[in-house]
């Protein structure tokens, strides 16, 4: 390439200076890492609603709707950790009510099935002192028709939600302004650079 063409190619370049694009890439990089941090605080919170939510016995699903519609649409809010446990949402407590309902409910069943039990078995043994020869016919009624506490799945009350590598808000546009102005300061320094070798400035 001779000197004329460069110094054309200078002339169209000379009007960008390289430093208002490296000062542009360092105020959208500390913006973009404000953003960020300021993104990661946010989902803290409201995964802290969703604890709490779930410890007090309060509105677990709006909760947890929140969280997940915050942490789908925003960057740096993973909620995994490197020493947490995984899924990183385990709603223990609210596992722990539904397991001492169903508890409750079986043993009230099996509870008003002992009466039937003794009905049913007084009709068939009639005799016998102090019922002790029911006792294996109330054992057996219970038996078979006894109700059985039935398995929860854990799996249902544990959440992960995942966080996108880019999202449309004040972190990933002042990422991209940080990318394409230091990427545009490195090229025209680098022009600069080739020009001021070729001593055509």
């Amino acid at each position: 390439m001779n000197k004329r063409r460069l110094h054309h190619l200078w002339t169209k370049f000379r009007a960008l200076n390289p430093w208002y694009f490296v000062v542009l890439a360092v105020v959208s990089g500390v913006i973009c890492i404000i953003a960020l941090r300021s993104n990661n605080e946010h989902m803290v919170r409201l995964r802290s609603a969703v604890y709490s939510a779930d410890k007090d016995n309060g509105n677990v699903e709006q909760a947890l709707n929140n969280l997940r519609s915050y942490v789908n649409s925003h960057m740096n809010t993973d909620l995994t950790t490197p020493d947490g446990v995984y899924p990183p949402i385990q709603l223990k407590y609210t596992y722990d009510r539904l397991v001492q309902a169903e508890s409750a409910k079986v043993a009230q069943t099996n509870s008003q099935l002992y009466t039937q039990a003794e009905n049913y078995c007084q009709q068939q043994v009639p005799d016998g002192f102090s019922g002790r020869y029911r006792i294996p016919c109330v054992t057996q009624y219970i038996d078979d028709h006894g109700a059985q506490t039935s398995a929860i799945p854990d799996a249902l009350y544990k959440f992960d939600f995942a966080s996108p590598a880019w999202s449309p808000d004040l972190a990933g546009w002042s990422l991209v302004v940080f990318i394409v102005s230091a990427v545009v300061a490195v090229v025209l320094l680098a022009l600069k650079l080739l020009f001021k070798r070729a001593k055509v400035i």
